[in-house]
């Protein structure tokens, strides 16, 4: 079984150089990984989609255009 890796916001926000309010901003238009629910009152994102996410967007701001959703 794949080991799958759970980032909180601050971690998150670590990775990318993103502030919160960019993110949800960005989840809201549907250019960012959605968080998945892990309480009553926390949110995680999984890592292997946030790498995902940075990949297509230097490979964007390369000239490379990806497939991929995000």
């Amino acid at each position: 079984m794949k080991k799958i890796r759970i980032l909180r916001r601050k971690e998150v926000e670590s990775v990318t150089g993103l502030c919160r309010s960019s993110i949800y901003a960005k989840v809201e238009k549907g250019i960012f990984p959605k968080p998945i629910k892990l309480g009553t009152r926390s949110v995680g994102w999984i890592e292997s989609e946030i790498n995902e996410w940075l990949e297509n967007r230097i490979a964007a701001t390369r000239g490379v255009v990806s497939n991929e959703t995000y």
